[in-house]
């Protein structure tokens, strides 16, 4: 998608132009599937060096697009229910299903209570290493390290750096640097670099994973929700598309074994990892076919079509941002339009 600023003058245009009313039941399709991660107090509305807010939102803003989806008209409904109406292909009213990825104990105390005001399911995919508290969540990780640090040192596909950060434009800078060398290192690999380099400057990446998942016992807590559905999301967060078959299958399946043994109910659906197209492709939508998940989401970003009844599998999310926590941007977003530009018109991206 284009850049923040760029997006939302896009789509501002669309809102106070009265496109979105005229798009509404022209591009919206059978419904959307919305994807959060972080919900707290104040969640995406920081200032100053907070490059992870992408993945935040307030619990008052979950509440506005809950309240704006059923004054659209959609009805709000589980993954299963979704699924159902994909595979029939039609309805009178379009879906709304919300959920959530990897299993941050804020889902718990200040998602499920908003939910619940409004009978609203929920779908939480659970990364399980981090319920065991072992997962690196690396980009928080970077993060946390490179806010707390004066200066960080490290060493990248060969290539040595050191980095004042200082100030706010210091450390934005840092991040610049190796935020994305990171991302795209082998999975392994990525693992053992982060945990040097948090170590290096004093974080301790496994006491920050225990504190912000859930345990196992939060987790069945939630589980014991009727509105809520648990996905699976991998063991240890890995892109799919960047491990061996062999491995991408097992962390897709022993995931769900996981989650039946501690849940006594197998996941029927799941969630891809970052969930873009260089984190999960043709290739994986079929492993995840194979383990077998009825539905699989990714973060590939449009709305829900008939076409996609070929392609559950690979079903695209729109994502709640902390960059766009206004609802006449979640609405202009709802009429498709900016979704099928972006798609170069296409309503099913899968390649």
């Amino acid at each position: 998608m284009p850049n923040t600023a760029f997006l939302k003058t896009s789509l501002d245009l669309m809102y106070y132009s009265g496109a979105t009313a005229l798009l509404q039941r022209t591009t919206t399709g059978l419904g959307a599937i919305f994807m959060l991660h972080h919900v707290f107090p104040g969640g995406g509305q920081q200032e100053g060096f907070v490059p992870n807010r992408v993945l935040e939102v307030d619990p008052g803003f979950l509440d506005a697009v809950i309240v704006m989806v059923k004054s659209l008209g959609y009805d709000l409904v589980s993954i299963d229910e979704a699924v159902e109406r994909v595979t029939a292909g039609e309805h009178d009213k379009p879906f709304a299903v919300f959920t959530l990825d990897d299993g941050y104990r804020d889902n718990l105390v200040h998602a499920r209570p908003v939910f619940d005001r409004h009978d609203c399911p929920f779908t939480v995919y659970v990364t399980t290493g981090m319920i065991d508290g072992t997962c690196e969540l690396w980009w928080r990780g970077l993060e946390i390290a490179i806010a707390q640090s004066p200066r960080v040192t490290a060493s990248l596909a060969g290539r040595h750096v050191d980095l004042e950060t200082r100030t706010v434009d210091q450390k934005r800078a840092a991040w610049e640097t190796l935020y994305w060398p990171v991302r795209t290192l082998d999975q392994h690999e990525q693992r053992d670099w982060i945990r040097a380099f948090c170590t290096r400057h004093g974080l301790d990446l496994d006491r920050l994973c225990r504190e912000s998942a859930m345990t196992w016992d939060e987790l069945r807590t939630l589980a014991a929700d009727p509105l809520c559905t648990i996905g699976a999301h991998t063991v240890r967060h890995f892109a799919s598309a960047r491990l061996p078959p062999g491995e991408a299958l097992s962390e897709m399946a022993a995931s769900a074994d996981r989650l039946t043994h501690e849940l006594g109910r197998r996941p029927r659906h799941f969630a891809y990892p970052y969930g873009d197209e260089l984190s999960a492709g043709p290739r994986d939508f079929d492993l995840a076919r194979e383990v077998p998940f009825t539905s699989a989401v990714t973060t590939r970003k449009g709305l829900i079509y008939p076409a996609h009844a070929d392609h559950l599998q690979a079903l695209p999310r729109l994502s709640l941002s902390g960059q766009l926590q206004e609802t006449r941007y979640i609405k202009s977003l709802l009429t498709g339009l900016p979704f099928l530009l972006f798609n170069r018109l296409h309503r099913v991206n899968v390649s």
